[in-house]
């Protein structure tokens, strides 16, 4: 004879009985791994690609940089009377549209005659203040374009806009958000 389950048992039956299968259930699992996962999943997506476009933009300026100081290396610039307007075009010109030449607070350009190699240092193109909240352009833009066999120093910097600033990972190392970019060429020029 079979025994009859107390009325509190039958009563909460259904419940149990849902609450075994929904344990056992593993239909929303993927979305809850997924869930879990997506944060550094994402994070590690968009830092390869934020890495990809920064060394790829700074290939872009130093190659353009490279073209236009060809100009001034084989003397094809000063014969044909250019002048700092016309280097920044040329130098514009190769960036394919990925920087914004207008804007001199961006891109900074300069092109001096040093006495010899061993004189050829950069210059620091930006200064900081004491707790590094604020930086400033210290390049003072110029062009000279030399004369025959005299060596020039070209330099070209870009302050490129991060978009991903995320804690842990952060290319930008200026206070604004942007990275800077630099792009340098020693030569001597043609006799």
């Amino acid at each position: 004879m079979r025994r009859k389950r107390p009325w509190f048992q039958r009563l909460l039956s259904p419940v149990i009985g849902r609450g075994r299968a929904l344990a056992h259930d593993q239909a929303g699992a993927t979305a809850i791994e997924f869930g879990i996962l997506a944060l550094p999943f994402f994070t590690i997506i968009f830092a390869i690609v934020e890495t990809s476009m920064v060394f790829f933009a700074g290939q872009i300026l130093d190659s353009a940089v490279n073209d236009a100081s060809r100009r001034l290396r084989t003397r094809e610039a000063q014969s044909a009377g250019e002048t700092a307007a016309d280097f920044r075009a040329s130098i514009c010109e190769n960036l394919f549209g990925l920087f914004d030449c207008a804007d001199t607070d961006k891109l900074r350009i300069k092109v001096s005659e040093v006495s010899a190699f061993s004189g050829a240092r950069p210059t620091g193109p930006m200064a900081c203040n004491a707790d590094k909240t604020e930086c400033t352009w210290t390049l003072v833009e110029s062009y000279n374009a030399g004369q025959a066999a005299s060596v020039l120093l070209v330099e070209a910097y870009y302050k490129w806009p991060t978009i991903v600033n995320l804690p842990g990972f952060d290319l930008a190392n200026l206070p604004d958000g942007t990275r800077l970019l630099s792009a340098v060429r020693v030569f001597r020029n043609e006799p």
